[in-house]
């Protein structure tokens, strides 16, 4: 499997450790979105204990309003922080 294909394996595989410990199974709940950003992009963020910036993190993913965050909506969340951290370390935008 090539790196490309390990690291999407990976962000699958990340995704539904925490989807469905409440309610549905291929989404996100806000405290499954929490416990996400905590343990896995905590250094990252900085502030996943901050339950207003997780709110508003929430609320910019949920593009539908269903009140859960989809795959396509955790995708979104992964590929600006990708995009960001690309701009900071090459300090290009």
């Amino acid at each position: 499997m090539s790196e490309i294909q390990q690291g999407m394996a990976l962000l699958i595989t990340t995704f539904h450790k925490y989807s469905g410990k409440e309610g549905d199974k291929y989404t996100l709940t806000k405290a499954e979105l929490r416990e996400l950003l905590k343990n896995e992009l905590g250094e990252l963020l900085g502030k996943a204990n901050d339950k207003a910036a997780v709110d508003t993190i929430f609320k910019e993913l949920d593009a539908n309003a269903d009140g859960t965050v989809d795959f396509q909506e955790y995708i979104k969340l992964i590929a600006c922080l990708t995009m960001m951290c690309n701009e900071f370390f090459t300090g290009s935008k």
